[in-house]
């Protein structure tokens, strides 16, 4: 607990209904920028079932997102004010402002020097960077299309994959390289100096104590509301409120946010949060505020899947109230999707809107 702080008792429909206010679901944004920044950070995956994570995120959030809004703001023209990296030691791809890069350059450079996934480049990496980081500096941005060599090497996965496109990845995750674009999603690189700002590129890099306190700060901004080790609390003692939920577990928020209690519960019409929405992340948070025991099934083995491949939990009346799996069949121009929700009419409430997000004309419920 926060040294010389009370819990803050707050009952169940409190603790939600502060979740969505603090989550910027019961009011929208005006820009992506504005979201990135008061999460933290926005979460980015490639796999398009029935729209991409981060879409899917930001589309709740954002008054009037299109698809790709993200990468939109991420690659705008002009000096940038945001880019895609991995948050240090969690191997999570985000969106989020340069400002923040002194607290990832450390993590990147020690990845040169050590072991395992995204680690130090063997003798064939070396002498592909060198062709990589001279053909970039030459030509300017290039993906990994514009490298031909059959050349092969592990991947980050354990897999054999192409020499080219593993020493890309190690030198985007090492910081020698940055995302300068993307097209179809695919990454175009260029050198890091050409695409982040030179006084970013000049700033002192986070302590590691600093970098520690900067991931918990990023815990509650994404989250807003999480436990917290008694290690993680002593880095933000002084900016934490301590909330027990209908007396339950000891929970934390900003303290900025605790004003956000009060008042009366959202009224939200039936919305379906993405998969890793910050709502749902924390599956030990989803249970004491929401009673909803979620996984992401992506990566579960189709026969031990209990909920779908990518199932979407659904909001409903101030609860979660289960989980719909759509598909965009987007030959036929609709949206197909099972639920374990019973009301029909509060399912296809909810995924008219994430249709006409889609640009499908349809929905179907099986």
């Amino acid at each position: 607990m926060a040294r010389g702080l009370v819990p803050r008792e707050v009952t169940v429909a409190e603790a939600r209904g502060f979740v969505v206010r603090a989550g910027g679901l019961a009011a929208p944004w005006a820009s992506v920028g504005e979201a990135i920044r008061h999460l933290g950070y926005v979460q980015m995956d490639p796999i398009d079932v029935c729209g991409k994570m981060h879409d899917l995120i930001l589309r709740n959030r954002v008054a009037g997102y299109r698809r790709d809004g993200l990468l939109e703001t991420l690659y705008a023209a002009g000096e940038r004010e945001f880019f895609e990296h991995y948050i240090p030691g969690r191997g999570v791809l985000v969106a989020l402002p340069v400002t923040e890069y002194r607290y990832l350059s450390r993590a990147m450079r020690a990845r040169r020097t050590r072991e395992g996934y995204g680690g130090m480049l063997d003798a064939d990496q070396r002498r592909m960077a060198r062709v990589i980081l001279r053909r970039i500096r030459d030509e300017g941005p290039l993906g990994t299309g514009a490298f031909t060599n059959d050349a092969r090497s592990e991947t980050g996965w354990g897999t054999m994959g192409s020499l080219a496109r593993t020493t890309l990845d190690k030198l985007f995750l090492h910081g020698r390289l940055m995302v300068a674009r993307r097209e179809n999603f695919r990454r175009v690189f260029d050198l890091t100096e050409r695409v982040l700002p030179r006084e970013i590129l000049a700033a002192r890099a986070a302590t590691p104590r600093e970098e520690a306190r900067w991931l918990v700060l990023e815990r509650l901004r994404q989250r807003r509301l999480a436990h917290l080790t008694p290690a993680q609390r002593g880095l933000v003692d002084k900016v934490i409120q301590p909330v027990r939920v209908d007396g339950g577990r000891i929970l934390y928020c900003l303290r900025e946010d605790a004003e956000l209690f009060d008042g009366a519960p959202p009224n939200l019409g039936p919305m379906l949060l993405a998969p890793l929405d910050p709502v749902v992340y924390d599956r030990a948070v989803a249970r004491a505020v929401w009673s909803f025991d979620y996984t992401w099934e992506v990566y579960t083995p189709a026969a031990k899947r209990v909920r779908g491949y990518y199932a979407l939990p659904l909001m409903a009346g101030g609860e979660i109230v289960g989980h719909v799996d759509p598909r965009a069949d987007r030959a036929a121009g609709e949206l197909v999707a099972t639920t374990n929700v019973a009301d029909r009419t509060v399912v296809l409430a909810a995924l008219r809107p994430l249709a006409a997000f889609l640009g499908l004309a349809k929905v179907r419920v099986g």
